[in-house]
């Protein structure tokens, strides 16, 4: 085990997530398991391995605590910079409501608007349009109004796609 957290920690430092992922998932001690450093070691592996899914699925599974929020800050900006839209609205939605700082709602703002790019771009369903619309329709922002009604109902409706 010993030699698998500093192996994989070592490849993740130097950007070799896929072999980092692996060398972490096959640590069995289960002190190491639940440290914060390696659950979020092993987020960004998934998110930068493109399984963003197995990144939430993990903060989904924590506590809340103070080191709940630190990884859901890690994997909101990390699927933002992968292009993985879908989570990091997810996250940033959850951050913003936990911290009304406004950095939260422009991370939230940027990656439902990457969330509508992909869906106009058929690399998005529609289903996780909607979810998007939903979260945002959550938001107390004026912005919200232009982005939903003006910008992405519009073309929904010029496309003869159904977005409530």
């Amino acid at each position: 085990d010993d030699f698998n957290w500093n192996y994989g920690v070592a490849c993740a430092a130097a950007a070799d997530y896929k072999e980092a992922k692996e060398a972490l998932l096959q640590i069995q001690n289960e002190k190491y398991r639940a440290e914060f450093c390696y659950l979020s070691w092993l987020a960004r592996c998934y998110i930068m391995s493109g399984e963003p899914e197995l990144a939430w699925e993990t903060y989904v599974r924590m506590e809340t605590s103070n080191e709940s929020f630190n990884l859901l800050h890690l994997i909101a900006n990390d699927c933002y910079k992968m292009g993985h839209f879908y989570f990091a609205c997810k996250a940033f939605d959850v951050l913003e409501r936990l911290d009304p700082d406004p950095e939260f709602w422009e991370g939230k703002r940027g990656a439902a608007i990457g969330v509508f790019q992909q869906a106009v771009a058929g690399k998005a369903s529609i289903d996780k349009l909607q979810e998007v619309v939903n979260l945002l329709r959550s938001t107390n922002n004026p912005q919200v109004d232009h982005m939903v009604n003006r910008v992405m109902r519009k073309w929904a409706k010029d496309n003869r796609v159904k977005l409530d």
